[in-house]
């Protein structure tokens, strides 16, 4: 795949922040709903002033993600999906982190996956792979 800066098609999958465990330990002290959508709208932000065309799909953390997944990748051409930390942090959350993975590769087996640290750095984890296809 050629992606241009300017052409490059990421997509954001993270999970629904209301249906995150905060208890859970494995997770960052002090995140709540409201923080991670905040992290999120400044990373899709990031994504935008690189001049990439970025959609965000939230899922729910139960047997519609997947589903969701390979929807949003039929639907449109990515060159990279970058996987959100909070469906791959918790271990809890493996079986639904091996099932989105294997969407991907399903219905986009030649974008770039890519995984983020937290929802402010999508685009650093996106950049390093969109510089490795083009």
């Amino acid at each position: 795949m050629n992606a241009t800066k300017d052409s490059a098609r990421v997509l954001f999958i993270g999970q629904e922040p209301e249906t995150v465990d905060f208890s859970d330990p494995a997770l960052p002290p002090g995140f709540d709903a409201a923080k991670i959508h905040a992290g999120i709208a400044s990373g899709m932000q990031q994504m935008t002033d690189r001049g990439w065309n970025a959609d965000l799909l939230l899922v729910r953390p139960d047997n519609s993600a997947a589903l969701d997944v390979e929807r949003q990748l039929l639907a449109s051409r990515y060159d990279c999906v970058v996987m959100g930390g909070g469906l791959r942090i918790p271990a809890k959350s493996l079986l639904l982190f091996e099932a989105l993975i294997n969407a991907v590769h399903k219905a986009a087996p030649d974008a770039a996956i890519a995984f983020n640290t937290s929802p402010q750095d999508t685009a650093d984890a996106a950049a390093r792979w969109l510089k490795v296809i083009r």
